[in-house]
């Protein structure tokens, strides 16, 4: 089992920056691959970026070049940097874990971007 906790959402300028953190509950280099996923208002929720155990990276089209996953496996945390933010990023963001088959979620955290 894997428990995920999200940190570092909040309101932020269109051009402004910021930092998610998913803390671990175990350890990350066991999990096969960790994740953000963002859900809007009235819209499904979508993958952002992925970072696999052994370090491969993908991120959704809208979202490359801005965002960086990253992890440190010392402290079983995956990081989310959000650079030149627009509006449309406006969603609650989500941790996600693929661990022994199944996916684990964390609680989210919410990102709003204003104009």
């Amino acid at each position: 089992q894997v428990r995920l906790v999200e940190s570092g959402g909040g309101l932020v300028q269109a051009g402004g920056s910021l930092r998610l953190s998913c803390a671990a509950s175990r350890s990350i280099v066991s999990i096969n691959a960790m994740a953000w996923y963002r859900q809007a208002p009235g819209k499904q929720r979508e993958l952002v970026a992925r970072i696999s155990n052994g370090g491969s990276r993908d991120y959704a089209d809208s979202v490359k070049d801005r965002f960086s996953i990253s992890r440190d496996n010392a402290i079983n945390t995956v990081y989310l940097r959000m650079n030149s933010l627009k509006p449309e990023d406006t969603a609650v963001y989500y941790c996600n874990a693929d661990y022994d088959g199944r996916n684990y979620w964390g609680q989210g955290t919410q990102v709003t971007v204003s104009s």
